[in-house]
């Protein structure tokens, strides 16, 4: 062929997307150079990579806000990915942007999470002498640890949009776009991000009885609605339209929608994630990876097939960190009963 599809999906985005949107074929390129699909394009490349790595699939068993939850129908962090991803894609598409790269960022945001969500975090934060960061180690996956220490070689645009996907309890758009990225499909997972989570950790925190309708802020219902959907779709609508009417290269939110999801996210720090239900798991999850990090600086055998991705002289802090972190929650429960608790005796 004289020309690939790949060339021909480029053409397609330079006609059709917007001016603000980042094009595959003007990538910033990837760390290590490499010959070009003829099918795809880079940003659909790294998406696949994604979708395809172990550690895409291992956030099927790590917790989202509930510890290792039996039920059937609460969030785990890969549910939580895909809802991101859903919510990103309809605005991306809706302002003209790429929707590969914005797929991209959103499928892998949270590759790095530990296992008991948020728990873990700040454990390990609080153990590992250089601290923690989950959206750092998502970087560190997709550049150093999968594909048996190659890394996935992501392009610069999507590591970048991992990188500055998360906010903590600080500003959803700041001022400052040294914290954004350069790309407004990166800006659009940060903001989808939050989108997916307050809408739906309400709905969790209702199944599991830790609160209950009647306790949501009146004004976040009066202006988000009643219901996970009706939340969810106040909030895109009002990014899209906000934004094209502000037609520029920003994304823009009212500020009495701003206003009340920072609201929603206050009460669901205060009465979900710092509730006594809730903080009294992760009080056992604390001790259980306490106990295996120190474990695991102890004994130089228990994760030698994962060492061996590393260089020899990697500080056995770092590889314990990413051992830990890569774990899922029955993982580190399985591996914690097997090295400390004691198995009964059988006699026949």
């Amino acid at each position: 062929m004289s020309e690939s599809i790949r060339q021909k999906l480029e053409e397609q985005e330079r006609k059709n997307l917007s001016p603000y949107a980042a094009l595959s074929a003007q990538s910033r390129g990837r760390q290590v150079p490499e010959k070009e699909c003829p099918v795809r394009t880079a940003f659909q490349r790294d998406r696949d990579r994604i979708l395809h790595c172990k550690s895409f699939r291992r956030l099927k068993h790590k917790t989202q806000v509930f510890l290792s939850p039996t039920g059937d129908h609460y969030r785990t962090r890969l549910t939580h990915v895909l809802e991101v991803a859903q919510i990103a894609r309809t605005i991306a598409r809706a302002l003209r942007l790429n929707e590969d790269l914005t797929e991209a960022i959103a499928l892998g945001h949270d590759l790095g999470h530990t296992p008991f969500g948020h728990a873990g975090e700040a454990v390990l934060n609080a153990i590992y002498p250089r601290g923690f960061a989950h959206y750092e180690q998502s970087l560190r996956v997709v550049d150093i640890l999968e594909n048996n220490g190659r890394g996935l070689n992501l392009t610069h645009e999507v590591r970048e949009g991992i990188l500055k996907h998360s906010k903590g309890r600080g500003q959803i758009l700041p001022e400052n776009t040294e914290e954004l990225s350069l790309e407004m499909e990166g800006q659009i997972v940060r903001i989808a991000d939050i989108i997916a989570y307050i809408s739906h950790d309400i709905d969790d925190a209702i199944r599991g009885n830790v609160i209950s309708v009647k306790d949501i802020p009146d004004s976040c219902v009066k202006v988000l609605g009643k219901s996970h959907s009706k939340r969810i779709g106040t909030m895109v609508l009002d990014l899209i339209d906000s934004t094209i009417r502000a037609g520029g290269p920003k994304l823009v939110i009212r500020p009495s929608t701003m206003e009340v999801m920072l609201e929603l996210r206050e009460f669901l720090y205060q009465n979900v994630y710092e509730s006594e239900i809730v903080h009294k798991e992760f009080i056992k999850a604390k001790k259980i990876l306490e106990e295996l990090y120190y474990y695991l600086l102890e004994k130089e055998n228990v994760f030698d097939k994962e060492a061996k991705v590393y260089p020899p002289d990697t500080p056995r802090e770092r590889m314990a960190c990413d051992f830990i972190a890569g774990m899922t929650d029955r993982y580190a429960l399985n591996l914690y009963e097997s090295i400390f608790i004691p198995k009964p005796w059988m006699i026949y």
